[in-house]
């Protein structure tokens, strides 16, 4: 039935497209994007879609967009040689081997966020955030649709759509579902994200408000991995045969069955609003003699932002029979539900409510790049976990100072924010940049610091309900961070180096710890392309990591991602990129998985991934307003002992392997109406 109603779909959509008359031509195609500095170019930011240029105003649209508290205008990336571009899960994810589980980067990035904060963070690849939240500016209503098809039955749509009915109000909204039945049993996922967004300025330039609605609903089964790993190589087993070790067997692959039994269900909701008002000075240019553009020149800003948070994040088995794995693991015992039926449910709930207030000043009239801020902030919190309803506060000061110069040459920030009293106080956080445009040559450079001083996250506090015992009473984290980075059309470089201590983290299924001695940890990357020909391409990222052996900190010496591609533009309108990609990490002891709690930790067994490159073979194409995706992956699991498959399975964790063989496809619209 679901094929049947997805042929429909298909046929609407195509009928749709007809009578839209697809989008022509786009004005300023390929000329990409300025850089930190503002003279360098990014190809990949540049909204190239591939269509035949016309000087017909009718036919082109500009779309831009910025990211909330930035100052930068980005056009709507539409890379081609890129999968992951467009694809949920970020090149360089540790996954638990199916679409929408849990995961973290191969890259390290510690958590720098001071204040409150739950502590569950496996799935943040999959959420909207207002951090990755954008607001549009266009000439024209845009909407981008896509879909992808992959094996076992893995769905991936999305769908934006952005238009400004007068030239200073947009709104639109964005929503993305994931669903993936997976290949072993009790493995599926299903993930639904929105965003409902507007921005409006009013006439004569002095009002400005934001607005956004958004959520998510994270669904992932566990299956706390294989029993065997040998499973995998016996032809008497198929993958969702193989026994797990919760969950039970489940062999129905239904991509509309989004009932998780045992797994985490986590959903947030979030209101936000910012308003302000300008004083300052006021002119006008008479366009025609019935039109009046009007300016403004901002001296001071009075702002507003209210945000109102709803977190839950729940663990449940609903499924009899697995109260020894809780009880081995977790110490801990499944209760019969209202049926007689053993389960077991940990949740917590957040309800955080936050009023800012801001002052900004703009001492040069003629940039709006430069401008002093000074600001208070007042977060009410609403715990809710096993024990009962707790609440609690805090207050935090704030300030800025940004400076991108009128030549576009230097770009100058320094920020911070104490939390002066409540819940997390003593919490504080600090950031300097310094970036320098040189020339077309040399592209940008950029320097930056952070120190944070944040309270461990909730999750290892002694009230909720997912401390299976601990003391908690852990001292402040404190992260500092030293980078660097060059980019220019030749190579692009960054180095840096992360200083952490009073480092809190999981060392078992449920057990937490926390590192005093500091952890010091180097990172050296690089990225080229490489022109092996007319028509080859050589796109090469590496990553070199090194860190103390004894830190809880794993992470691979050396991570590197590969494509080598045929591209160019062929009969006019077809634009290709084909070939191999792969990545390569050096063996490490990767962390373990704790189902109930959604963490990594650190596992002191001798298991460590000695994994096979991933390689996957693709080809990409769009032709006019449409581009599809071809890929093959895991071809690295091909393996002919006992006759041909792909049985070689890589593994992400101990006892969590990866799939055989995927196959995706996957296509984009985009329209302009």
């Amino acid at each position: 039935m679901y094929k049947i109603i997805f042929s429909l779909l298909l046929l609407g959509m195509f009928q749709f497209c007809i009578a839209q008359n697809p989008l022509q031509s786009i004005k300023n195609v390929g000329r990409g994007m300025s850089g930190s500095g503002g003279g360098g170019k990014n190809k990949g930011d540049s909204m190239g879609l591939g269509f035949e240029h016309r000087d017909d105003l009718k036919d082109s649209i500009t779309v831009t967009f910025k990211y909330l508290d930035s100052i930068r205008n980005i056009r709507i990336d539409s890379n081609l040689n890129d999968f992951y571009k467009y694809f949920p899960i970020p090149a360089a994810q540790q996954y638990l081997g199916n679409n929408g589980n849990a995961g973290y980067s191969l890259i390290y990035a510690p958590f720098a966020k001071a204040g409150w904060d739950a502590g569950f963070h496996a799935f943040d690849a999959y959420r909207f955030t207002l951090e990755n939240s954008r607001f549009f500016k266009t000439t024209k209503p845009f909407t981008r649709m896509n879909y992808e098809l992959g094996s076992a039955k893995e769905q991936v749509v999305s769908i934006i759509h952005t238009q400004n009915p007068k030239p200073n109000l947009n709104f639109g909204l964005e929503y993305r579902l994931i669903s993936a039945p997976g290949y072993f049993s009790s493995q599926n996922t299903n993930h639904k994200s929105y965003r409902l967004f507007s921005n409006y300025q009013g006439k004569r330039k002095r009002y400005a408000g934001y607005f956004m609605i958004m959520g998510n609903v994270i669904k992932s089964s566990e299956n706390g991995g294989i029993q065997n790993d040998s499973n995998l190589t016996d032809k008497n087993y198929k993958l969702f045969a193989i026994p797990v070790n919760l969950g039970g067997t489940n062999s129905n692959f239904n991509p509309f069955n989004t009932t998780v039994n045992t797994g985490n269900v986590y959903k947030d909701f979030t209101f936000f609003l910012r308003q302000s008002y300008d004083l300052g000075k006021k002119d006008s240019i008479a366009i025609n003699d019935s039109t009046t553009e009007y300016l403004f020149y901002s001296k001071l800003r009075f702002q507003h932002t209210f945000t109102y948070n709803n977190y839950s994040y729940q663990f449940r088995d609903l499924v009899a029979g697995d109260s020894s794995y809780y009880k081995n693991f977790y110490n801990t015992a499944m209760l019969a539900d209202t049926l007689g039926h053993d389960s077991l449910v940990v949740a917590d709930k957040w309800k955080v409510i936050t009023n800012d207030f801001s002052i900004l000043t703009y001492p040069n009239t003629k940039n709006v790049a430069q401008y002093l801020l000074a600001g208070a902030r007042i977060e009410n919190i609403n715990g809710t976990f096993s024990s009962g309803t707790h609440n609690f506060y805090n207050i935090i000061l704030h300030g800025e100072y940004r400076n991108k110069t009128r030549n576009r040459l230097w770009d100058i920030l320094a920020n911070g924010e104490l939390y002066m009293a409540g819940l997390n106080a003593g919490d504080y956080n600090i950031n300097a940049s310094l970036a320098r445009y040189l020339n077309k040559r040399w592209g940008n450079i950029r320097l930056a610091f952070t120190n944070v001083n944040r309270t461990p996250s909730f999750i290892y506090n002694p009230l909720s309900t997912f401390n299976f015992g601990n003391a908690g009473g852990y001292k402040k984290e404190n992260i500092i961070t030293l980078k660097a980075a060059a980019d220019n059309p030749f190579v692009s470089l960054s180095a840096a180096n992360y200083l952490i201590t009073n480092y809190a983290y999981f060392t078992g299924y449920y057990k937490t710890a926390q590192y005093s001695t500091v952890i010091n940890l180097l990172q050296l990357s690089a990225a080229k392309k490489i022109k092996l020909s007319k028509r080859w391409n050589w796109y090469a990222e590496v990553t070199l990591q090194q860190t103390d052996a004894a830190a809880p900190v794993k992470v691979p010496l050396i991570f590197t991602r590969n494509r080598i591609a045929y591209e160019g533009v062929f009969f006019k309108n077809l634009n290709l990129s084909t070939g191999i990609e792969f990545r390569y990490y050096t063996p490490y002891k990767a962390y373990n998985y704790s189902p109930v709690m959604g963490q990594f930790f650190v596992q002191d067994s001798s298991y460590i991934l000695k994994n096979r490159p991933d390689i996957s073979a693709f080809l990409h194409f769009r032709i006019k307003s449409f581009t599809a995706f071809i890929r093959a992956e895991n071809l690295n699991t091909i393996n002919f002992a006992n006759g041909f498959g792909f049985t070689q399975n890589n593994f992400a964790a101990p006892h969590y392997a990866y799939p055989g063989l995927v196959i995706r496809f996957g296509i984009q619209w985009n329209f302009v109406n």
